[in-house]
């Protein structure tokens, strides 16, 4: 998805509102959301928004969203954004944010997602770091306790062992 970025995103400082930014992006993971799910998704958190780069007025704003995990019916849609000067084509990257999605039907109420299979290295990496994700958000959120969080666990031992 792409926006170009006019005076009236911008602050005073000629760079898009990070609240502007957000709103673009949840946008984007939306749609990854709802192309995987074939059903209207609603936002139900957003995590880890690295703002890294200003995006100045008159660069486009260029976002790639793609669903990580599918749980039994939320979806982790990871969207990355960088920022492309028109005259040269030149791209950098700006932002990196988590959102969560849960997929609802005609009357509002949590719907069943179809499951994701991964198939590269890299999609069975973001797969699994989608399923630690979800611990630490159910932690976090009083639903799950850290002796439950399997995964979560499992990486933080890894970790530990790898670093002695």
């Amino acid at each position: 998805m792409n926006e170009l970025v006019l005076p009236n995103d911008t602050n005073t400082l000629g760079n898009l509102m990070g609240g502007r930014l957000l709103h673009f992006m949840d946008i984007c993971a939306a749609i990854a959301a709802q192309r995987h799910s074939n059903r209207v998704c609603v936002t139900a958190s957003v995590d880890n928004v690295d703002f890294q780069s200003a995006i100045k007025l008159g660069e486009v704003v260029v976002m790639e969203a793609v669903v990580n995990r599918a749980f039994t019916t939320s979806m982790e849609t990871e969207i990355n954004v960088w920022a492309e000067n028109t005259t040269t084509g030149e791209r950098r990257k700006c932002n990196r944010a988590l959102y969560t999605f849960v997929a609802v039907d005609q009357n509002g109420r949590p719907i069943p997602v179809p499951p994701i299979q991964p198939e590269t290295d890299e999609e069975r990496e973001r797969y699994e770091g989608a399923a630690r994700r979800r611990e630490l958000r159910l932690i976090l959120a009083g639903r799950l306790r850290l002796k439950d969080a399997d995964r979560l666990r499992a990486h933080l031992e890894a970790a530990a062992a790898e670093a002695d």
